[in-house]
């Protein structure tokens, strides 16, 4: 039976530009595109990683300036449009934490305020010069009617820690993003969709991803934010480019907690840990 508009959540993903180090602005675009998505009816709105801060730091010294508590200015304003439009706000900070150490992290934020802040566990290149990574599993909370996990951006190269969600029953990975661009052969879609596609699929997940836009010292970006279904199959976007865009799909959720995809086969159930073993036994041969 095709899902009805009850059983639909809409989901937008704004693919904004931050600027290193420009924190008003940044705030106000990101407040400014969530707004903008739920006018349209969007329920759950997906920022990209480090929305508030920017990304490609100097040094230490610089992220340090420009961090923020979890509960800080940027989960404030998100708070205060959440429960004007009884939305869901994922997105990235450069968190400053009560040790003083700088995390890469994301937050949910819904109309009582945040919900939970996730710290991005496998750090991408100079990531590990700046942030220290968390060791806390991906986060999953009900939250706009359905259950949300939460990771950031190279974590999703890791099939055992998407698999975390998926096994502790959610039916939405949301995904704040910083892709930056890398070559690949003409004709092909960027990589990092490719296996966020993956993700969604082995594990009859959804999954959206919120890229960035904007050249940033230097540096570009895929621009390849997407909102996937659990067959893994693309609903809005990639529309890869560094360009400013939101995109919005109409997702029917509950479709996650089918784990079939035929009738003897269940992505779940299937499984055979006990033949695992080797995957994260840390004393293995390399």
């Amino acid at each position: 039976m095709p899902p009805t508009a009850d059983d639909l959540t809409r989901v937008a993903c704004c693919q904004i530009a931050p600027r290193v180090g420009e924190l008003d602005a940044n705030r106000a675009a990101g407040l400014g595109a969530a707004q903008a998505a739920a006018m349209t009816g969007a329920a759950i709105v997906v920022l990209p990683e480090l929305s508030a801060s920017g990304y490609v730091f100097r040094d230490i010294a610089e992220a340090k300036a420009l961090a923020e508590p979890a509960d800080g200015p940027t989960a404030a304003g998100w708070a205060i449009l959440a429960r004007q439009y009884g939305i869901t706000i994922v997105g990235g900070i450069c968190e400053l934490g009560t040790n003083g150490v700088l995390y890469n992290t994301a937050l949910v934020v819904d109309d009582s305020g945040v919900r939970t802040a996730y710290r991005k566990a496998h750090l991408w290149d100079a990531e590990k010069l700046v942030f220290t990574p968390g060791d806390a599993p991906p986060p999953v909370i009900e939250t706009a009617g359905t259950s949300l996990a939460l990771m950031i951006c190279y974590d999703l190269e890791f099939p055992e820690w998407v698999r975390l969600p998926a096994l502790a029953g959610a039916h939405l990975l949301c995904a704040p993003a910083n892709w930056p661009s890398l070559p690949r052969p003409e004709g092909e879609r960027p990589i990092e969709v490719v296996r966020a596609q993956a993700a969604a699929g082995t594990n009859r997940m959804f999954v959206a991803v919120c890229d960035r836009a904007g050249a940033e010292r230097g540096v570009d970006w895929v621009g390849g934010s997407v909102i996937i279904d659990p067959d893994g199959w693309p609903l809005a976007g990639p529309d890869p480019g560094d360009h400013e865009i939101t995109i919005v799909a109409d997702c029917a959720l509950p479709a996650a907690a089918d784990k079939r995809i035929s009738e003897r086969n269940d992505v779940l159930t299937d499984r055979r840990p006990s033949l695992y073993a080797g995957v994260t036994r840390e004393d293995r041969d390399d």
